[in-house]
Parts: C-alpha cells; structure tokens; sequence
C-alpha cells in the first residue's frame, strides 16, 4: 500500500509537467507559425490589379522617355548632317559631301570641267528657246528642230571630248579611274555651271594640276 501511494503521488506531478511542456510548445509554434505568416503576407495597401490592368502594364514600354529622347536625339543629328552636307556643297569641304563626289578624281572632273567654256553651258537655255519658237511659231517648226537636233549633236560631241581628255589625265595622275566617271563627267558638263552642285571651285582657264 505504501508502495502504490508514493507511485500514485507522483504520477500526478509527472502528467502535469508533461502536459505544461506540451502546452508551451503548442504555443511556441503558433507564434512561431504567426510571426512567420506576418513576414510573408504583403502589406495590402492597394487592391489587387486585376488581369486586364496586369496585361496592359505589361505592354506599355519600359522606358518611353527615353526612346523619345533618342528619337529626338536621331532627328536633331540628320538635321546637323543635312546641314553639314548643304555647307559642303556650297564649299566643296570634302570631309561632308555626299559619297558620290568624295575622292580626289570627283575633285579633279569637277575643277577640270568648271575651268572649261562648255557646249552644256547654254545647250539647256538654247532648246528651251527653241521649242517654245516651235511652238508659237509653226512656219518655223522644222527649222527650229533641226537646229535642236544640231545643238543635241554638238552637246554629245562636246561631252566626249572633254571625257577623252578627263579619262587620260586621270590616269595620268591617278594610274586607275573610278567606275561611273564617265556619266559623272556628262551630268557636269550638260548643268549650267551656276546650278551645278557641288558649286564651282576654280574661276575659267583654273584647270587642275
């Protein structure tokens, strides 16, 4: 009896201790399990986007401004090149001219075609007179043709001849000439010289060296 009452004594305090501990650590784990859900859960300051806010924010570009600012930025720098180029035209800097009158032969066939007295320096005034006499004046017409056809003739005849001698000086300096010389040659010497472009670099009888 004495045996069965100090077992039973201390059952009592052995289940009460067991039970505390257990109690701590359930509640242990729930602030545990709480603190954590308060770390993870976003604050919710503002509803939640819905799909079709989520999808249209998506397509709006990252960074409009700046696209425009490089748009801009491109649109000013053609601005600058187009007026780079005009001033080299009217100068004949070499460093801006467009590509196909870049190079010391476009140099040469200019000046040596600028320095000359050229059929194509009149040709083009020349017919315009013509054909407006051909047209007013009908007594006249065959007249004033054959002496278009003439001056067609003469500008032809005069375009070969100042190729011929641009061809040999060219490769007399150069040792080579550059492909499309030839037509380069003939759209300078058929242009009035004041509307040629790039302008005029050496006055009459300035040929080059």
């Amino acid at each position: 009896m004495l045996g069965r009452n100090k077992k039973n004594e201390k059952s009592p305090a052995t289940h009460g201790s067991v039970a505390t501990s257990t109690a701590a650590t359930d509640n242990g784990e729930q602030q545990a399990v709480t603190e954590n859900s308060k770390k993870t859960t976003p604050p919710k300051g503002r509803p939640t986007p819905s799909r079709k806010q989520q999808q249209a924010a998506r397509k709006q570009p990252l960074v409009p401004d700046d696209r425009k600012a490089a748009k801009e930025a491109q649109r000013q720098q053609a601005r600058e090149h187009r007026l780079r180029e005009q001033e080299a035209l009217r100068t004949g800097e070499e460093r801006y001219l467009p590509l196909r009158d870049r190079g010391p032969q476009r140099r040469f066939i200019r000046d040596y075609v600028d320095a000359r007295w050229n059929v194509g320096d009149f040709v083009i005034i020349a017919l315009l007179i013509f054909f407006l006499v051909s047209l007013f004046l009908g007594q006249y017409q065959l007249e004033t043709t054959i002496i278009m056809w003439g001056l067609i003739l003469l500008w032809a005849f005069d375009t070969w001849l100042v190729w011929r001698k641009i061809k040999a000086r060219l490769v007399e300096k150069f040792g080579d000439v550059e492909p499309g010389s030839a037509m380069y040659t003939m759209n300078r010497v058929l242009m009035i010289r004041r509307m040629r472009l790039p302008k005029p670099q050496v006055a009459r009888g300035q040929y080059p060296k």
